[in-house]
């Protein structure tokens, strides 16, 4: 590591190492392949200056930027994820640079015929000029959430190698999990010690969010009944038959592939069987409140209505993931207007818009920690098609720096 690494260089070594959560482990972390970043960061931070960098025995690593004014002003976090999506391989990452990037499409080495194409992803335009870091194809990239961790670094070492830059109280913190619903399932609030905090774990440049989805989990388990197909008749219950019974008793218009915005939706994310038993996983998902718990009694409807019809053959595990942001945020607006004016002193028009999914800082902010969400600067997370570009990642470090500078006015 050399004395002064950009963003892009950090960024670039973070994504090098493997840290796919796994939502089948019953552990926390859920893969010990996150440890293997959170241990460098925690060296990384101690090697800056960072006296009480740690890694907790449940991945989480936290550490503070000691205040160097002479008078108290809130004591401020900025947090992010080490984890990258199970959805797509995060091993043996092999980014792409693509320099003065000429607005054509931009072919992905490693699989032929790939590409990321302007028709697809027209916001590529809007980074007509500058370095863009895509995938060779073959995996993710990791900009969800290694960017963030990149931005937060960077900016911690600005901190910690100019010391004439007064400032309050900073504190570091970052999980594992994230990307499986667990990021901040034994996140120690009153450990971490921060008044207000913001998750670097947006989207594009200019980003800013603090309303998210009310979110639940459902998990179906029908139980068939299987009789040989030649005598089968008023006997036979063909569970995976159910089940798409089931999936069309709910409305077909609200699915994530139909709803944009505001708009909540029921999404069916696993569905496996046989004629005997069969099991289905969905999401549900609306930024309302009330709407989202009418979501919950039109599952629970559904299901009792087939239970009536075919007589109890099926469970259902409901369950509240996280809730809307917003009302634990609002009180705190002035958090809102701070990053508003960092984002425009870093000539970054901000975006305030509704997340279409959850953050780590959801759940905080219902833990006693208000804590919005901020652009990291990646597209197309979770995917082969993940790409971010340098000037954004340079972009939100002006934020993060910007922040400090305002809390500390």
């Amino acid at each position: 590591m050399t004395d002064m690494e950009t963003v892009t260089d950090k960024f670039l070594r973070y994504v090098a190492v493997e840290t796919t959560s796994d939502e089948n482990s019953s552990t926390h972390p859920s893969n010990l392949k996150e440890l293997d970043l959170s241990r460098m960061l925690v060296e990384e931070m101690k090697h800056l200056g960072i006296a009480d960098a740690s890694l907790d025995e449940n991945g989480y690593v936290m550490g503070t930027i000691p205040s160097n004014l002479d008078r108290e002003v809130p004591v401020l976090g900025f947090i992010a994820h080490v984890d990258t999506s199970p959805d797509a391989s995060g091993k043996d990452v092999k980014p792409q640079f693509i320099r003065n990037y000429d607005g054509g499409d931009i072919p992905l080495a490693g699989v032929p015929g790939l590409a990321l194409r302007v028709e697809d992803f027209p916001e590529l335009l809007d980074y007509k000029g500058q370095t863009l870091i895509t995938t060779d194809g073959t995996t993710l990239l990791g900009a969800d959430d290694k960017a963030g961790v990149a931005e937060i670094m960077t900016a911690a070492e600005y901190l910690l190698t100019h010391s004439e830059v007064r400032h309050g109280t900073i504190k570091i913190g970052f999980t594992p999990d994230e990307e499986i619903g667990c990021g901040v399932d034994f996140f120690d609030v009153a450990r971490f010690g921060a008044d207000y905090a913001y998750t670097m774990d947006g989207g594009a440049v200019g980003e800013l969010e603090y309303e998210n989805f009310n979110a639940a989990g459902a998990r179906i388990r029908i139980q068939g009944c299987n009789i040989h197909p030649g005598s089968a008749k008023g006997k036979m219950v063909n569970a995976m038959l159910v089940g798409m019974e089931l999936s069309r008793l709910l409305p077909p218009a609200e699915r994530p592939e139909t709803t944009c915005g505001y708009e909540g939706f029921f999404h069916l994310t696993g569905f496996s069987g046989t004629v005997e038993e069969a099991t289905m996983s969905y999401i549900i998902r609306d930024h309302d409140r009330a709407r989202f718990e009418k979501r919950k009694l039109q599952m629970e409807a559904a299901v009792a209505f087939l239970n009536n019809m075919y007589g109890d053959i099926i469970t259902l595990d409901l369950r509240d993931q996280y809730y809307n942001m917003r009302e634990q945020v609002e009180p705190h607006y002035h958090i809102i207007e701070k990053a508003v004016r960092a984002m425009e002193m870093a000539g970054v028009q901000p975006k305030i818009q509704p997340i279409r999914g959850g953050t780590d800082g959801a759940r905080l902010s219902y833990m006693g920690l208000p804590c919005p969400n901020i652009f990291a600067g990646g597209h197309n997370f979770h995917g082969k098609l993940e790409f971010v570009p340098v000037e954004s990642m340079e972009k939100a470090v002006e934020v993060i720096k910007n922040l400090i500078f305002l809390f500390s006015a």
